[in-house]
């Protein structure tokens, strides 16, 4: 008799594309964004997924369907029955705290079975990172042939993550950026992730201030145009097209809209010389685990998180 296998997909697409290529074992769909809104360390409970379904309703207008969510939860009742659980989960930020996430979410389960993750990225002879659902049937049955076996050091590192993200100090992660585990891109992620907190003197993180300046070196032809741009040249973020629009529509301020371009208007260029701090007047007020946003910006001198002055205590 072979192996019982429960794979765990970062959403239904890539779910869908296994179905495909004839994964016949049982996948579990997991459907959320962890890397905003609020979160507590408590998944398995009552609480966290009142909050999760509270956010996404009032930033994204996301109605959670409660029996769709707990359906595919309840496959992790069943856990026993598995020989191996496979967590497919790619290299950005978007995947790799959902993925600390799910791994936290069988630690309070008390699900102690082998941990496999599969996770895309570079690709030999490929110029850009790659998704999972972007790989050749060739390529995504060669990442799953080369799954990474989770070490006990790396799910304690996932362990100790989670409770930072939910945690009220940020700047505990810096540690962990340096921390060897078999978690190839969480050096990126983490970086990434403290870089999105408003910059000291301009207000604008990493990629907001990324998307300025395709706005200023390329033609933009309109704001669909942009959000196209912007998802393709976002680096370790891996947000997707919902996500992205909001930071726009945020940064709507900057921009000068006719009817075939969008251009910075003075005030971005501002922004870019970093002449003005803007982060009040984009008011992006995101919550990023146990943090809420404005309440941090990053500072390039001391390379940490420092608490907005009207925030000091």
């Amino acid at each position: 008799m072979g192996k019982r296998i429960l794979h765990i997909t970062n959403g239904s697409v890539l779910t869908e594309y296994l179905r495909e290529l004839d994964f016949t074992d049982d996948i579990l769909t997991w459907q959320e964004m962890l890397c905003e809104g609020p979160t507590i360390p408590k998944i398995d409970s009552k609480e966290f997924f009142d909050l999760r379904r509270e956010f996404l309703k009032s930033y994204y207008d996301i109605e959670v369907n409660s029996k769709e969510l707990q359906d595919e939860l309840s496959k992790l009742d069943q856990a026993d029955e598995y020989d191996e659980i496979n967590l497919w989960f790619e290299y950005d930020l978007f995947c790799h705290i959902n993925l600390i996430g799910v791994i936290n979410l069988l630690h309070q389960k008390e699900i102690n079975k082998p941990l496999y993750h599969i996770c895309s990225g570079r690709v030999e002879g490929e110029k850009n990172l790659k998704a999972l659902g972007e790989l050749s049937p060739e390529q995504l049955n060669s990442h799953y042939r080369n799954k990474i076996l989770l070490t006990q050091d790396d799910i304690d590192l996932t362990i100790a993550l989670w409770r930072t993200y939910c945690g009220k100090d940020h700047n505990i992660l810096k540690p962990y950026i340096v921390t060897k585990s078999s978690f190839k891109y969480m050096t990126n992620c983490l970086k990434a992730h403290l870089k999105r907190f408003p910059h000291q003197k301009s207000g604008l993180s990493v990629l907001e201030d990324n998307i300025l300046r395709l706005v200023r070196d390329n033609q933009i032809k309109s704001y669909h145009h942009l959000l196209g741009y912007s998802l393709n040249y976002q680096g370790y973020y891996g947000f997707g097209d919902t996500q992205m629009k909001r930071i726009i529509d945020k940064l709507s301020i900057f921009f000068d809209e006719s009817e075939s371009e969008l251009k910075l208007n003075r005030k971005g260029h501002k922004a870019l010389l970093r002449q003005n701090n803007f982060a009040a007047e984009i008011g992006n007020d995101m919550s990023y685990g146990g943090v809420e946003r404005l309440e941090f910006q990053f500072s390039v001198e001391q390379n940490k998180l420092i608490k907005t002055i009207m925030n000091v205590d």
